[in-house]
């Protein structure tokens, strides 16, 4: 409406507010000082040494099994280059994060959606898929705090996945970028942590836990995989930023990480409380959603029959923009829709929802 500002629930990135600005200035220079030949020239295709080093102790792997890239969508791109082919199966949730359907589809993959629930991936769907003859290359799983769903993948259904790979051989993809980010409850292992099969390849961010404009992320996985995939790389860029992950490894080998991941998950905390209240306040039983005890988003169950493209449309007639359920599933979600409050202070949160249970409101009369 004429004279407000847009509220977006769409981004899924920190706001300015919750950055470690200061922290990471100091960060790059001491980077650029300690080490200015290694921050300024060309380096190898794995990535900055010491970014490695902190990397593999953080997993308890050898360097040799760990490449840091420019973002973890680049670490994506290249797993999925050298897995998938045109025609080969490969597992993903639905729903799942828009640009992995993007990437996989452009690949000729053909997609086996299975259904998040709860405690995340059906794993027993996929069990009795693999049991009619499925035969993927890869399963793709977002565990921690999911893009888009928020929940959380338990650790029995951790294990069983892995089992699965096994007697199935196909490799796990445990994109993981939100798991230093839990506010509630306990943590659960890595699957690659669990792994003794070489079935799991392990993915990370530090645009969630540092900043999103560093753009730094990295793959942990069999070295033999790994050492494939640097070739990849250096086939494509010599190296990555070494600029960026010379700031990342001085942030990180600091300890400044630590307090920047206390800082986000408290405000973090705080946004998916206020967000969960308002959504309860605003349009009650209408909205359906499980709390999620870490990340940035929430996914929201609207009655069915609700006009998801029409929502969308009246909502930023309304100044408030958010992320259509049908966007992360292969078909289905026309009622849902993704809000990312990791991006909006508390009170643009109250506004926000107030200005989508308007325009819900607004469209649910039409249609009466």
């Amino acid at each position: 409406m004429a004279g407000q500002s847009d509220i977006s629930f769409a981004r899924g990135a920190p706001s300015l507010d919750i950055i470690a600005v200061d922290e990471l200035k100091a960060a790059a220079d001491r980077a650029f000082s300690s080490d200015p030949k290694g921050a300024f020239s060309y380096g190898t295709a794995a990535g900055y040494a010491p970014l490695l080093e902190w990397i593999a102790g953080r997993h308890e792997v050898p360097e040799e099994q760990v490449i840091a890239t420019n973002g973890s969508m680049q670490a994506d791109a290249f797993l999925f280059d050298h897995l998938v082919q045109p025609g080969d199966t490969v597992v993903i949730e639905a729903p799942t994060y828009d640009r992995t359907l993007l990437a996989l589809q452009k690949l000729g993959a053909e997609l086996l959606a299975i259904p998040v629930e709860v405690d995340g991936l059906e794993v027993d769907a996929l069990e009795r898929a693999l049991s009619s003859g499925a035969r993927p290359k890869l399963a793709h799983v977002i565990p921690n705090f999911h893009n888009p769903a928020g929940v959380t993948l338990s650790l029995d259904k951790r294990r069983r996945l892995i089992e699965l790979a096994t007697e199935h051989d196909f490799v796990v993809f445990e994109d993981d970028p939100y798991a230093e980010l839990r506010f509630e409850g306990e943590p659960l292992p890595t699957m690659l942590s669990l792994d003794d099969s070489d079935s799991v390849v392990y993915a990370s961010s530090f645009s969630k836990t540092v900043c999103p404009g560093i753009r730094v992320g990295y793959l942990a996985g069999p070295q033999a995989l790994i050492k494939d995939i640097r070739k990849t790389a250096t086939e494509t860029y010599i190296s990555p930023s070494m600029v960026s992950q010379s700031i990342v490894a001085e942030f990180c080998r600091s300890g400044a990480i630590e307090s920047s991941i206390s800082t986000v998950k408290e405000a973090l905390h705080e946004r998916r409380d206020r967000t969960a209240e308002a959504l309860e306040r605003e349009l009650g039983d209408d909205a359906g959603f499980v709390k999620p005890e870490g990340g940035y988003f929430m996914w929201v169950d609207l009655p069915d029959g609700t006009d998801g493209d029409a929502l969308e449309m009246t909502a930023r007639q309304h100044g408030v923009i958010f992320v259509k359920g049908t966007d992360f599933l292969l078909e289905g979600g026309e009622s849902s829709l993704r809000i990312a409050y990791s991006g909006v202070t508390p009170a643009e949160i109250d506004d926000g929802v107030g200005r989508l249970a308007e325009a819900f409101r607004e469209l649910a009369g039409a249609r009466a």
